[in-house]
């Protein structure tokens, strides 16, 4: 008797929600955004569900976002070493749940809520819970993230998200970016923080800027919050239309890339990534999330196509 095997998709199982014009696809691997659109127009790149994630698009990171220096931290008196996973720069890049299958714990038409516990390793020895929740509501997409600490000694923990902000049918250098924050993160060759610097010049991004001439891979600290504690990066594009990103008071950074460096990518799209903390949190400690038995976190972000 022969099996006919099935080739397992690398995103995993597929979540389509939908509202009015609005689509959102969000892949079980990663708790990634697939894709996000508006009466058919891309507000994120979309990549195809047997595809692996090009550059992290959509994914979550967690339990710390970005790098990692060399690997190897040191919290509450003991050191730990994890998987070296950026070898150009000698870092672990974007934690450790990114190309990991999220369990489905609830879903609707327009809903879904996606969760995976991390296995306890000798380089993160903590059974967090990461929990996310993706909605549409008529003002955009609304996305929730909670890391519950399941296990008894105090975790370190961050986390970011990683969607890649589309122009439309139009081309990056004829958008124009603006975040709001007032502070610029310095690093070295590595990428990785030297320090921080009030933004001027190029990295002052307080006002929308044209992006031609503007190579990003960036953190921006000291973000700046409307009325509601809200921060925003807002993407103006040539169709007129404007892709508005927002973060809550969680939000302690915005890290930005524009993908010149990036192949897969090639400048097609603007990483927009809030972050709790900004790279290499768990050696420095900078706005570390310290997440003692049983507590949560949580973070709150969304998309809209203006």
């Amino acid at each position: 008797m022969s099996t006919t095997l099935t080739t397992p998709l690398p995103t995993g199982r597929q979540h389509v929600l939908e509202l009015g014009g609005q689509r959102a696809v969000v892949t079980a691997v990663g708790a990634s955004l697939r894709e996000y659109s508006v009466d058919g127009r891309d507000v994120v790149l979309p990549f195809g569900e047997d595809q692996i994630p090009p550059a992290f698009s959509g994914a979550v990171l967690a339990p710390w976002p970005n790098r990692l220096r060399d690997g190897v931290y040191s919290y509450a008196g003991t050191s730990f070493e994890v998987p070296v996973t950026e070898h150009l720069r000698h870092t672990a890049l974007h934690g450790l749940v990114a190309s990991t299958a999220f369990e489905t714990v609830g879903s609707s038409a327009t809903s879904v809520t996606l969760e995976h516990v991390i296995v306890p390793t000798h380089g993160y020895p903590w059974p967090v819970r990461v929990r996310l929740t993706y909605t549409l509501t008529e003002a955009g997409l609304h996305v929730s993230a909670e890391g519950t600490n399941l296990g008894a000694t105090t975790a370190p923990y961050g986390i970011g998200f990683h969607p890649w902000l589309s122009p439309g049918d139009g081309q990056v250098d004829d958008c124009t970016l603006q975040i709001d924050a007032s502070g610029h993160v310095t690093v070295d060759d590595r990428l990785l923080p030297t320090g921080t610097e009030p933004v001027s010049g190029d990295s002052d991004l307080r006002t929308a800027r044209v992006l031609r001439g503007l190579d990003l891979d960036d953190a921006w600290t000291d973000v700046l919050r409307d009325a509601d504690g809200l921060s925003w990066i807002r993407l103006g594009c040539p169709d007129g239309r404007t892709v508005a990103m927002w973060a809550d008071r969680a939000t302690m950074a915005w890290q930005v890339c524009t993908g010149d460096t990036v192949a897969q990518i090639a400048r097609r799209g603007v990483a927009a990534e809030p972050m709790t903390c900004v790279a290499d949190a768990f050696r420095t400690g900078d706005d570390l999330v310290h997440l003692a038995p049983g507590a949560a976190h949580t973070i709150t972000w969304g998309l809209a196509l203006l």
